[in-house]
């Protein structure tokens, strides 16, 4: 018998669907709970992890930072210093060496990235340039490293040479420098340079009361100089309408992405090198100019000694043609390779360190007018003692001899003070060859680069006293007369057997010039004009020097 109950049927369903429903809401509860805790678990987790690399950034930034008070840069995990000398670059490097080797006594560590080629010593005591510049000055010669580095744009010139390659040169171009014929050529090339050509240019700037840029008339006169005495040739770079010359910028952009090879790793720079890229890119076309230059005039000597040869009586006496005429160890004529590196070298010593050093001097006197006051009184007083001054006037065809140059001793003493400020070669390399200690205490091992800062030693007050940053001519004399420093705290003409050849003449051209100019113009630098070094193989000034020239009148002479 089958009864229906509907109220039982309805309550067993009812049941039914509660229970499943209760079932499926345990199981999405569970599912929830279980999403929940994972994800708890998992933010716990990684703020431990947060926790610990926070701390870790944290240990490595304090003990980083630590080493600034021992080695006087923080020093980065694989980076080194390198973080450092980038933030250096982006201000005045030379003025961002120097105060770091005052704050550690004049000697530090530089440490670079991880299996990179900048680790090496940089130094301003003198009592360790004497000790690599003289005293162990076998053991200190160029090196490997600096030569491969300037190899592509000075080759193996006098200034990248070692050994018998340096010795060779060297002592060629001493007994050159110090012939009679060469000291005459020096002082009548110069002669004819500033009356004929720099004179009638700065003249020309008044007439038309314009602005100038002093550093580029500078570096065009010693470019003439130095080609028409080391060279035989007359490039004709600076007259009246200043030609544009492709060489001079090229050779200025060859030297600068030169230098910035010395604060890249090696390996760095040899990449862009192969792949012609950045700075490598601009050094490889500047490179190329720089060569068609001299290879011009090396073609051109030729061509004039074979017409020469003929008419001994023509024939030049210059540093190219006594190259030229040379042997080398073979019995073979020099190649024009090796004649290419000679000119380019003595280019970078004739044209560059003169012209840079009286930019620097113009700068300086525009800030002391007392010290411009004082070289015009010396320059009319040496004139007056000629025997004919009595009967002559002071005019501005005034033509100084060799004699009146030498003895004005004040101007002598301003030169040598805008060297000491501002040398024309602020820095230089050697590497050593055995290993050895410097008198301060520095352990050198052996492939150690040693950098000498002699920029940073013109500030330091252990080697010049407490007035060290100031223009102050005065340090330089007693009882009037100039006296000379010691190579090894006044370096800007290096020191030792590398001591510069061309010293005497160096100094003989800037007093010449500078008194020419002195004598009739005031030299005024425009206002607002930046003057800040360029960071190049010589301190050129990275934005030139504008200037205005204002004529002397004859009662300011005659006063």
């Amino acid at each position: 018998m089958h009864f229906h109950i509907p109220y039982l049927s309805n309550t067993m369903t009812n049941l039914n669907l509660t229970s499943s429903s209760s079932s499926s809401s345990a199981a999405a509860f569970a599912a929830d709970f279980n999403m929940i805790y994972s994800l708890t678990l998992f933010i716990f987790q990684n703020i431990q992890t947060l926790e610990i690399l926070i701390a870790i950034t944290i240990f490595i930034i304090i003990h980083s930072l630590k080493q600034k008070v021992h080695h006087g840069l923080p020093i980065w995990p694989f980076l080194g210093m390198l973080p450092s000398l980038l933030n250096g670059l982006r201000t005045n490097l030379y003025e961002w060496f120097s105060d770091i080797l005052i704050k550690q006594n004049g000697t530090f560590h530089f440490k670079g990235p991880t299996f990179s080629s900048l680790n090496c010593i940089i130094t301003s005591d003198p009592r360790n340039l004497e000790h690599l510049l003289k005293t162990k000055f076998i053991n200190f010669p160029k090196g490997t490293y600096f030569r491969s580095t300037v190899r592509d744009l000075l080759g193996d010139g006098i200034f990248n040479a070692d050994d018998e390659k340096w010795q060779k040169q060297r002592k060629t171009a001493s007994i050159e420098f110090h012939s009679t014929k060469f000291r005459n050529l020096t002082t009548d090339s110069l002669f004819e340079l500033v009356h004929s050509r720099l004179l009638p240019v700065l003249e020309d700037s008044v007439v038309k009361s314009i602005v100038i840029d002093l550093q580029d008339i500078l570096l065009r006169l010693t470019f003439d100089n130095v080609c028409m005495i080391a060279f035989g040739v007359d490039p004709g770079c600076l007259s009246q309408n200043l030609p544009v010359i492709p060489f001079a910028k090229a050779f200025e952009d060859a030297t600068e992405a030169t230098m910035f090879r010395f604060v890249t790793p090696t390996c760095v720079w040899k990449f862009m090198r192969l792949f012609n890229l950045g700075t490598e890119s601009k050094l490889k076309k500047s490179i190329k100019a720089v060569n068609e230059f001299a290879m011009n005039v090396i073609r051109t000597r030729k061509k004039e000694l074979s017409l020469e040869s003929e008419d001994k009586k023509s024939q030049k006496s210059d540093l190219l043609t006594v190259f030229m005429k040379m042997k080398n160890e073979n019995g073979i004529a020099y190649s024009d390779k090796f004649l290419r590196d000679i000119c380019v070298n003595f280019i970078l010593a004739g044209r560059d360190t003169s012209s840079v050093a009286l930019s620097w001097f113009f700068w300086l006197l525009d800030k002391n007018h007392e010290v411009e006051k004082k070289i015009l009184e010396e320059i009319c007083k040496v004139v007056s003692q000629r025997n004919e001054m009595k009967k002559e006037k002071f005019e501005n065809s005034l033509i100084f001899r060799p004699e009146e140059i030498k003895k004005m001793d004040y101007l002598h003493a301003c030169l040598s003070e805008a060297l000491r400020l501002y040398p024309s070669v602020p820095v230089d390399h050697k590497e050593v060859v055995e290993d050895d200690r410097f008198p301060d205490g520095t352990v050198l091992k052996k492939g150690t680069k040693v950098i000498y800062a002699i920029y940073a030693m013109g500030r330091m007050e252990s080697i010049w006293g407490k007035d060290c940053r100031e223009f102050k001519p005065e340090r330089w004399l007693k009882d009037g007369k100039f006296m000379s420093e010691s190579a090894y705290k006044f370096t800007a003409f290096n020191g030792g057997p590398r001591l510069c050849l061309g010293k005497d003449f160096a100094y003989y051209q800037m007093k010449y010039v500078a008194a020419s100019i002195i004598y009739r113009y005031h030299v005024k630098v425009v206002e607002n004009h930046i003057v800040e070094p360029r960071i190049a193989l010589t301190m050129y000034m990275k934005h030139g020097i504008k200037v205005r020239l204002w004529k002397r009148d004859d009662a300011e002479i005659g006063n």
